[in-house]
């Protein structure tokens, strides 16, 4: 018997949790470098707040469009279009920071890679969800994918970013595995691909200085080490209970990028280790949620739409935090739903929409 829809309000109460936390540590990130290079504490505080009010009002427009339009052959492939077509455009854009990945509209950084995930995700379930049954078929399933897939990893990777790369790749990776696709595939392509790695890693100098660094960043602390050294030194000298909020040293043009890619060192310095764990925890009941609704979404689209969303999320919080931690070789991956940041804010409570209505339609199953 059918009955009311019901949105996952575990998941939607958790997400708002990490969109304030997000707001308050971007202030007490940002404070201080605003200021002093641009004259003003608040910038980022303004814009994180606009970016939130934005991405929760869409996400609350998207969680009432049924997500099997997003199924609809025009769709996709329009989608699939505007990101070819900005991926292509913002190669030709003015670099930043010795890279070209994003547009700046008002202000705003629009980056193409990220609408790419969601994009991908959309393509990936609607391909699969029709060819299930021979999803072992290379001509017939696999091959599409990877020529649909590879120009796109190839265009961000030109940006380049090879962190996004390698994200988009592993979330299309697990939407085949979740297929059915069968082992045998999975350990071929990791049998190419890890030999490219290999080199792109070690034939790109800033990349392979970076590996150095990860496996003993105290053989250079003053250069490539330093990022590494200086998100330990935050975290540890948090202690238990932090030093409190807006109390933090290390973000004092000692830790690179604290309002972005190393927001978590932030957390453990000004919150402890209660702040990190409750961040930590709360990433882990997106996840939780996510993957019990792909569990009980009624068709497989809707399923493989949930598992490719609660993966983006997930391993971009997992990168993100490993950084963070020196568990893994520094990437420009922000801290999800937390980081300041214009399109990765806002794709990802698009996306957080898109599955709380996969959690809508689950609910309708007595």
């Amino acid at each position: 018997m059918a009955r009311k829809l019901k949105s996952d309000w575990v998941l939607f109460i958790t997400t708002v949790i990490l969109l304030f936390l997000g707001v308050l540590m971007v202030y007490s990130a940002s404070e201080v470098l605003a200021r002093m290079r641009y004259g003003d504490s608040y910038l980022f505080l303004r814009k994180q707040v606009l970016l939130a009010a934005l991405g929760l009002g869409s996400l609350a427009l998207v969680m009432r469009v049924d997500y099997r339009t997003y199924r609809q052959p025009l769709f996709v492939w329009s989608s699939l279009a505007i990101v070819f077509v900005a991926l292509i455009a913002v190669l030709f854009s003015a670099p930043i920071n010795s890279a070209r990945r994003w547009f700046s509209v008002g202000g705003l950084g629009i980056q193409p890679s990220e609408l790419a995930k969601l994009s991908v995700v959309f393509f990936a379930a609607s391909f699969l969800e029709r060819r299930m049954h021979r999803v072992n078929d290379v001509n017939d399933a696999i091959l599409p994918i990877v020529v649909i897939l590879l120009p796109i990893v190839g265009l961000v990777l030109l940006e380049p970013d090879f962190g996004t790369a390698l994200t988009i790749a592993l979330i299309a990776a697990v939407m085949l595995f979740a297929a059915g696709l069968d082992y045998a595939y999975f350990i071929g392509t990791l049998t190419l691909a890890l030999p490219a790695v290999v080199f792109l890693v070690v034939s790109t100098p800033y990349r392979f200085r970076r590996l150095m660094s990860f496996w003993d960043p105290w053989a250079d602390p003053r250069g490539d080490g330093f990022q590494i050294i200086q998100s330990l030194v935050a975290v540890g000298t948090g202690g238990r209970f932090g030093k409190g909020l807006t109390h933090g040293v290390q973000k004092l043009f000692y830790l690179p990028y604290p309002h972005t890619d190393f927001i978590y060192a932030v957390i453990g310095e000004e919150l402890g280790l209660i702040g990190t764990v409750l961040t930590l925890v709360c990433f882990c009941v997106v996840a939780w949620r996510g993957f019990t609704i792909a569990a009980q979404a009624p068709d497989a689209f809707g399923s493989l739409v949930a598992l490719g969303i609660t993966t983006m999320v997930s391993l971009q919080a997992l990168v993100n935090i490993s950084v963070v931690l020196s568990m893994m070789p520094t990437k420009g991956i922000p801290l999800p739903l937390v980081s300041s940041g214009g399109s990765s804010l806002l794709i990802n409570l698009v996306a957080i929409g898109v599955l709380l209505n996969v959690s809508q339609h689950a609910s309708t199953e007595e």
